[in-house]
């Protein structure tokens, strides 16, 4: 009994911790396809105030941070860290 306890307790830990990490991941990409809504509805007054290059930059920074996160947490859960 000792043993399938300690196992149990350790899966409850790691799904725990796979949500701890895959939850945030899941909010960057709403974040993502929000920030890319706005861009879109509005691309025309940014360009007027020269604020589009920027906001098409934090567009793929925001990207990359959500990819580089979800390929990261695969990785993990892939070699049992998760």
């Amino acid at each position: 009994m000792g043993i399938s306890d300690n196992q149990q307790q350790t899966g409850k830990k790691s799904m725990a911790l796979r949500a701890a990490w895959i939850i945030p991941n899941v909010l960057c990409y709403f974040l993502l396809i929000y920030m890319g809504v706005f861009v879109g509805k509005n691309a025309e007054h940014l360009e007027e105030i020269n604020r589009l290059a920027i906001w098409l930059f934090m567009l793929v920074v925001m990207f990359m941070v959500s990819a580089f996160g979800t390929f990261r947490i695969v990785y993990w859960i892939k070699k049992g860290k998760l």
